[in-house]
This record gives C-alpha cells, structure tokens and sequence, in this order.
C-alpha cells in the first residue's frame, strides 16, 4: 500500500511542504503515479520519523542526511541501524548538552544578579571583542 503526500504529512504529523523539502533534499522518496501524483511507501513514515526525532535534539538535516545515506538502497533504518547511528551521534550530543549546560549557568547568575548591565554584563561584548577572536555566532557561550 502507498500513501499520498497528504496521508503521509498526516500520519506523520508534518506539513505537506515539510515532505516536499525532505524529498527535495533527498532524505525520502516517492514514485509517480500516471497523473503525476506522488505516492510514497508506508516505510516512508519510519524514515520521516527518524528526521524528526533528529531534529528534535538539534541535529542538522545535513547530520540526517550524511546517516541516511550510509543505508542501502535508501532503505528505512532499522533498530541496529538507529543504535550505530545514535551510537555515532553521542559525541556531537554530548558536546551539544555542555553548551546548553553552560548556557543555563551562565543565565542563572545572570538573572540572579538581575542588572542586566550592557556594561558589565558578561554575556555583552563591548568593543566586538569576540569578533577579534574570529568566532561567528554566540562564542561566548562556547564551553
């Protein structure tokens, strides 16, 4: 049985457009039907499912992408598949975990001395000092 984009974005709970772009970027498939229509396998929703759980603790969908394709024939992901995958995600999580960690530290005395100063503040940057460094984003919050 295959499932229509609107079925698939239903079940999996995700907007037509969200399918669209995953395709577009080669994360999942579809056939045609004679009238053009898309139809996708019901494995499909494994697949979506796996994205958005990635997703969901801030891996990019390049970081999706890069594990979908070590898949054979663009295959859904099985359990061994998610462990080795998840397995080879737990440094970038953890490193992701530190940051946040430290961004919760660094917030709480912060607020807990509550001046909220643009001059003594550490988490301002007078002069663009952090861009002296070369960094680009939120380097200051870098564990």
């Amino acid at each position: 049985m295959t499932l229509t984009i609107g079925q698939l974005a239903e079940r999996a709970g995700v907007a037509t457009s969200a399918i669209r772009f995953y395709e577009e970027k080669g994360l999942v498939h579809s056939t045609r039907t004679t009238g053009n229509q898309r139809r996708y396998e019901q494995s499909t929703l494994r697949r979506v499912a796996f994205i958005r759980a990635a997703q969901a603790v801030g891996l990019s969908l390049e970081e999706v992408s890069d594990a979908l394709a070590t898949l054979p024939d663009n295959r859904t992901p099985t359990k061994s598949d998610w462990h080795r995958i998840s397995k080879d995600w737990r440094p970038r999580l953890d490193q992701q975990i530190r940051r946040i960690e430290l961004l919760r530290a660094r917030l709480d005395g912060c607020i807990g001395c509550g001046c909220l100063s643009m001059k003594s503040c550490w988490l301002s940057n007078p002069d663009d000092v952090a861009g002296e460094r070369g960094g680009k984003g939120a380097v200051l919050l870098e564990p």
